[in-house]
């Protein structure tokens, strides 16, 4: 028979023991439910606090265990079960099942879970369930399926937040190229916010995944955010994220920032020049606190991070016209590293193209494997203002259209070719257009080009500098096969 606990006048919650008054979990959870949890007779239940200390049982762990509560509570857990897995608990963070036992009459199963208040362990709960064998095998198949499907969710959230390249990846032997990775290596050690400069293509973000793969931090998420890609209104809750219901529009159960998918690990911000300027204030604190402020959230969360940003704009006369804050300048021009144009290593050309040629997959059943020589001149001779990305679209497109395993002349996109091949022999001699649609051609991507640098890639503003309509400069940026 079991003995009858006299109901205490105060609220059932007060049982659980202090550490756990202003636990998250409470608010989801009705009186009603706390009552029936508390006294139901199928299931035993403890409460430890971060340290083991029991701070509560229920009248089923009680008698099913014949333990009395006054002498368990205020006592460490292995003196009231010595061979208890709630330290493994309290150590690892991580949920612990056993396997159903079939005991005397009855089956149970144990179910034993870490308890965290914003992300810090304040204790851990055993819940032991009584049942038929075959109510609890087929919770037990349930279970297994369960933890087989979050293996499969932390696989996919390893594979989208993991860095993708290497220093391997990283092509050329130009001295400007050595100077930027030893610096990079260097420096990859350390957990400094390191800022990668460079203009649009030259190849930033596989030296930002790189310097992630070969830190301490390289198994742990690497997450990179394109500020230009996000609305001004959004950029906040993206980063930062925000509790269920924060705002009109919100999703009930929230969102997890950015910063806060990347705890442990790196944030990349590539184009860090184009966040808005009162956000800019925001990141600074981040950066000095390692916290953030969920929106919606009432006390800030700590996050543990390396920051590396990348940009293409001159920051330092962005500070000077009053759009970058100065403060934050400071702090992210601590580590700087910059890559060089296309234009300045042209001696690496050759190596980037049989390195894009090895591992560019356009599912040709003949591989292309080189390039003539006129090609590698022209090539050498471009003036290349989309970098290495323009470098690898081309040959993408010569790929596809090549018809041998040789890339030739008539391969390359038509804009490219501005040259008669008698005229390819002396790196020093003028380019000689062949006809007037070329020059014509030329000085339109040309001009393109231009208008698209001077409005920071803003395609809408472009196309109204150049006087088009936005769909016809998409057109012609995808005619002329410019990167940016």
């Amino acid at each position: 028979m079991r003995k009858n606990v006299e109901k205490q006048s105060r609220p059932r919650t007060a049982e659980l023991g202090e550490p756990f008054q202003d636990s998250p979990i409470l608010k989801y959870i009705s009186a009603d439910l706390i009552e029936s949890l508390i006294d139901n007779p199928y299931e035993s239940l403890i409460l430890v606090d971060a340290d083991g200390i029991v701070r509560f049982m229920n009248n089923s762990y009680e008698q099913e265990y014949s333990r009395r509560r006054e002498d368990a509570i205020g006592r460490h857990i292995s003196e009231i079960a010595p061979e208890t897995l709630l330290p493994e608990v309290l150590r690892t963070g991580k949920v612990i099942v056993t396997p159903s036992k079939i005991l005397e009459d009855k089956s149970q199963i144990v179910i034993r879970v870490p308890l965290r208040k914003e992300g810090k362990l304040t204790g851990a709960l055993a819940k032991v369930i009584y049942a038929p064998p075959k109510a609890l095998q087929d919770f037990a198949r349930k279970i297994s399926a369960l933890e087989q499907d979050l293996e499969v969710y932390k696989e996919e959230f390893r594979q989208a937040y993991s860095s993708r390249y290497t220093f391997d990846d990283i092509i050329g032997e130009t001295d400007a190229v050595n100077n930027a990775k030893d610096l990079a290596k260097q420096f990859a050690q350390s957990d400094s916010a390191v800022l990668i400069l460079g203009e649009s293509g030259s190849g930033k973000e596989l030296f930002a995944h790189a310097i992630h793969s070969a830190s301490h931090r390289r198994n742990k998420p690497f997450v990179s955010v394109n500020c230009t890609a996000i609305p001004n209104e959004l950029i906040e809750s993206e980063l930062f994220g925000y509790e269920p219901g924060a705002f009109t529009g919100s999703l009930k159960k929230g969102k997890i920032g950015k910063f806060e998918l990347a705890d442990t690990g790196t944030i990349h911000l590539d184009e860090i020049g184009d966040m808005p300027y009162l956000l800019q204030s925001k990141l600074l604190r981040v950066l000095q606190e390692h916290e953030i402020d969920k929106i919606g959230q009432r006390k800030p969360k700590h996050v543990d991070f390396r920051l590396i940003c990348t940009t293409n704009q001159p920051l330092e006369q962005m500070v000077e016209k009053g759009t970058f804050r100065l403060d934050l300048f400071y702090r992210l021009n601590v580590v700087v590293i910059s890559v060089p144009p296309l234009r300045a290593i042209k001696a690496d050309i050759p190596g980037m193209v049989y390195y894009f040629l090895r591992h560019l997959e356009t599912g040709r059943a003949n591989p292309v494997k080189t390039v003539s020589g006129q090609v590698m001149k022209i090539l050498q001779k471009y003036h290349w203002p989309g970098n290495v990305r323009e470098l690898k679209n081309v040959l993408e497109r010569a790929i596809v259209v090549c018809r041998g395993d040789r890339i030739e002349v008539d391969d390359l996109p038509p804009a490219m070719i501005h040259t008669r091949p008698g005229n390819l022999s002396s790196g020093n001699q003028a380019v000689v257009p062949q006809t007037i649609k070329e020059v014509v051609e030329s000085a339109e991507r040309a001009a393109i080009i231009q208008a698209l640098e001077l409005n920071r890639n803003n395609k809408s503003a472009a196309a109204k500098m150049l006087g088009i309509h936005r769909t016809a400069l998409y057109q012609k940026i995808e005619k002329f096969n410019i990167s940016f």
